[in-house]
């Protein structure tokens, strides 16, 4: 009887043991993040922060064609703002071909242009502005190593006016969604 308390003893302090193993990291993940390459981190953040869906032509018909990764949609967003296109975001001429990684990471987290114009929605960079800096620029460096696509995007249609392509059309916010919103064209 004796042996079998000691048994039982044993085995928990074995469990606790491997419970306790199995509950610490083998690294920590700020340092995981650090030792990832650039261009491998920024390729996954721009899958999984939905960038490749709305910039890449026939994401939103369900065949996107990863030849033209990144290079714009023509698929219109209409808005209180007018009509948006999701831009070409490839190092071409018609894309980010002059935009710095410090350009890009800051039009990502503020939603301005090198230029000093804001991105129209449906940029969600609000979504993007508590971005790390070590995500932010692997998301300019992979952005940056990507094959140039010429494309040049239809430029953005005032509200009011007319377009004969696709759009997707965002209704006026109902009360509740606009109470703080600065009206259109402000």
């Amino acid at each position: 009887m004796r042996w079998n308390r000691w048994a039982v003893c044993g085995l928990v302090f074995v469990t606790l043991i491997m419970a306790v193993l199995s509950c610490t990291p083998a690294s920590k993940p700020a340092e995981t993040a650090a030792r990832e390459d650039p261009l491998v981190r920024g390729k996954r953040l721009v899958y999984t922060s939905g960038c490749v869906d709305c910039h890449t032509p026939g994401s939103f018909y369900g065949a996107p064609d990863t030849t033209r990764l990144l290079s714009g949609s023509e698929l219109g967003w209409q808005g209180p703002w007018g009509i948006s296109f999701a831009r070409n975001l490839t190092p071409d001429s018609t894309g980010l071909a002059t935009w710095s990684e410090d350009d890009i990471v800051k039009a990502v987290r503020t939603g301005v242009r090198p230029n000093g114009t804001p991105i129209l929605p449906p940029m969600p960079w609000p979504s993007y502005a508590p971005m790390t800096d070590e995500d932010a620029h692997a998301i300019a460096a992979y952005l940056k190593s990507l094959p140039p696509v010429k494309h040049v995007m239809p430029a953005v249609v005032p509200p009011g006016q007319k377009f004969k392509g696709a759009v997707l059309v965002f209704p006026p916010p109902p009360a509740w969604d606009a109470q703080h919103m600065p009206r259109p064209g402000k």
